[in-house]
């Protein structure tokens, strides 16, 4: 038995997230008036970009809601009718310049399931050959990280970025390349 939605108000839409307030009949009888719910029309990827020495590379990225600077996976949306794989493989290029290969989705999840739908995706792949640079508009600075300088930075609560710590977290459990 699903959830029934009975109506629906639009507070906003747009192309990145929409906000809804619903009218629900949850599954065991229950109403709630009103849901609020995020919508997410596309999903996002985190890519673990692994070199043939073992290390990670790291984004440097700043973020406007949180006013922060810190070290993060690649990761950005899937664009609509892309792929997960294919869209990791373009993220790892526009954030790092780096060609790469044997992409393999280790898990996908959502972070926030009782407010939204939005979907993240956590890949694994090998790093290629450097063809391009980054956007310096979006990423300040690139750099590969040894597997202790990691353990090291979680084990000081570095990483505030959820997406990034959940692959970190995945990756040191070994499920790279699961």
């Amino acid at each position: 038995m699903k959830a029934e939605r009975l109506s629906r108000r639009v507070v906003y839409e747009s192309g990145w997230v929409n906000l809804y307030l619903d009218k629900v009949r949850l599954p065991n009888g229950v109403m709630i008036n009103p849901f609020h719910l995020l919508d997410f029309p596309r999903s996002a990827v985190a890519a673990l970009v692994e070199d043939d020495q073992g290390r990670l590379i790291l984004c440097r990225i700043y973020r406007y809601s949180t006013d922060i600077e810190e070290w993060e996976l690649p990761a950005g949306g899937v664009e609509a009718g892309e792929e997960v794989l294919d869209a990791a493989r373009r993220e790892v290029w526009e954030e790092t310049g780096l060609e790469s290969e044997g992409h393999a989705l280790l898990y996908s999840y959502y972070p926030q399931n009782g407010l939204g739908n939005k979907v993240f995706h956590v890949v694994h792949c090998r790093s290629g050959r450097q063809t391009s640079q980054p956007d310096p508009a979006e990423v300040a600075e690139t750099r590969w990280f040894e597997r202790q300088e990691i353990e090291k930075m979680l084990a000081e609560r570095y990483f505030s970025d959820g997406f990034t710590l959940t692959a970190l977290l995945l990756w040191l459990m070994g499920k790279e390349g699961a």
